[in-house]
């Protein structure tokens, strides 16, 4: 990876302002690697480096496009490694977004939505590997066109209230993403002058 990306990582992350004691907490053990590792962005650096992602909601915050992923066989946002040619953490979730949902028309936030360090066992030959997940926000209209990529077995948009079983780190992050576009939205459930139904995101009964 270049030095510039690696520099950009360094200072999109010194600069975000974590919403909670555990994310200041992950933002400085990402911060570490860096400082650690001048390959912390690429897929080679083991057994950790960071991927960037993006979760999509639609902008009455009522729906969620999610990816059935074919390796990890969960429904899950959109995102991976970062490229040689990724100018910084946000292009490279727009880019993987772009890749994996097939959407070109959408509302992208380049300030850092959440972090997530999570293992994945498919990712090196060599063993376990954490990703350093940072994960930013898209806002698009359900009826935007979009797309199955080779990495998933579908692209569907879900209920906001009625989400498909998945991992817990993807639950929380569809709370943030729904609270901030909520936030955005004078009117809408969650902002300000209107009073919240209540639970944030619910998981839908498995099938």
């Amino acid at each position: 990876m270049s030095p510039a990306l690696h520099a950009s990582a360094v200072a999109t992350l010194t600069a975000w302002a974590p919403p909670s004691p555990e994310q200041a907490a992950l933002r400085e053990r990402y911060l570490a690697h860096l400082a650690a590792h001048d390959d912390g962005l690429a897929k080679a650096c083991f057994p950790d480096h960071l991927t960037a992602g993006a979760i999509v909601v639609s902008p009455g915050a009522d729906a969620v496009l999610l990816n059935h992923h074919r390796k990890a066989d969960a429904w899950l946002a959109f995102g991976g490694h970062l490229e040689p040619g990724d100018a910084s953490l946000a292009a490279g979730a727009r880019r993987e977004l772009v890749e994996e949902s097939g959407l070109v028309s959408f509302d992208f936030d380049p300030e850092p939505l959440s972090l997530d360090e999570h293992t994945v066992e498919f990712c090196s030959e060599r063993g376990t590997v954490h990703h350093l997940d940072v994960r930013f926000l898209a806002v698009a209209a359900p009826t935007a066109a979009h797309a199955t990529s080779a990495e998933s077995l579908d692209v569907r948009w879900w209920p906001a209230d009625a989400l498909p079983p998945t991992f817990d780190d993807m639950y929380v992050l569809v709370d943030a993403a729904l609270a901030r576009v909520r936030g955005q939205c004078p009117g809408s459930p969650g902002s300000p002058d209107s009073t919240p139904p209540g639970g944030g995101s619910r998981r839908a009964a498995a099938e």
